[in-house]
């Protein structure tokens, strides 16, 4: 089975529990707003292939740290989006959680998803028992703080902040998470995979300034210009569009060489150029260099 029909069946599986009879229709359909129909589900898919890599001994807990991953990324969007932060009205191409079903819905949907992650990966560790507290520890690191993703939503209402530090926590610790959990799911040691996590977690934030400067909103799915109205931390405010470009392009080479050698080395390997492709295509690219002075170029 491919990894995604995996992780959209393991999702439809544990958002099915929360439509129980009897439970708030209102806040039923906002759960399912925020998860369904996804983007890329590149964390979860990253989950998948170190299990994979690892031999996928538990495919079980490895489908459900991947699950829980995906929910409390989609719980972060949902917050993201709320008007206390970005006050979006897009996301993933329609209306955002909050302005499909008000601000008080997608702040419980948002509560909602994070605990059902963890519920998610507490249902699934029965054949694994002795791997649950790692995977917790793993996948609360990268949420919580000090340096998760709350503490990188949290980076945005400071003063000063360090790109790098900002963007670690706001992107990059979830990935990290990812790929550690997958390691840990199968029953390997997590340390070594979480390179490969943090250097393309890295990337993705990086891609996503370059895109909220230069990308069609229609096809990004969401508003751009935001960074720079909201005053954010941004590669490309902080090195200029060129500059962000030749980082995301060395750390998407650093993501490839940080992954160990394994039987499932070089499926992970063209998993990060196809992402790579994915979040910066090469007219996406030209573009970029289409707008620097011709020296730049």
């Amino acid at each position: 089975m491919k990894a995604i029909t995996r992780i959209e069946q393991s999702l439809a599986a544990v958002i099915a529990t929360t439509e129980a009879p009897g439970c708030p229709p209102k806040l039923a359909g906002a759960i399912q707003h925020a998860v369904f129909p996804g983007g890329a589900r590149i964390r979860p898919q990253l989950c998948l292939a170190v299990a994979r890599a690892c031999g996928d001994g538990d495919p079980v807990l490895a489908d459900a740290a991947a699950v829980a991953i995906e929910l409390l990324h989609c719980a972060s969007l949902v917050h993201d989006d709320l008007p206390c932060f970005d006050d979006a009205q897009t996301r993933r191409g329609r209306a955002s959680v909050q302005w499909a079903y008000g601000e008080s819905m997608a702040v419980l949907a948002g509560d909602a998803l994070i605990v059902l992650a963890f519920d998610a990966l507490a249902n699934a560790a029965g054949g694994s028992l002795q791997r649950l507290p790692g995977l917790m520890r793993i996948i609360t690191a990268g949420v919580g703080m000090p340096y998760g993703i709350v503490a990188g939503q949290a980076w945005e209402s400071e003063s000063r902040v360090s790109l790098t530090v900002y963007q670690r926590a706001k992107t990059g610790a979830l990935f990290v998470a990812a790929t550690a959990a997958g390691a840990q799911a199968a029953g390997a040691d997590p340390a070594p995979w979480q390179g490969l996590g943090h250097w393309l977690g890295e990337a993705y934030q990086v891609a996503d300034d370059i895109r909220d400067v230069v990308a069609d909103p229609q096809l990004l799915g969401k508003p751009v210009g935001r960074d720079a109205a909201l005053g954010r931390p941004s590669a490309a405010a902080a090195l200029g569009l060129g500059g962000a470009l030749d980082h995301f392009n060395q750390l998407i080479a650093n993501a490839s060489a940080s992954i160990p050698e394994c039987d499932g080395a070089a499926q992970l390997r063209e998993l990060v150029r196809m992402e790579s492709e994915r979040l910066v295509p090469l007219t996406m690219s030209r573009a970029v260099r289409d707008r620097l002075p011709a020296a730049a170029n």
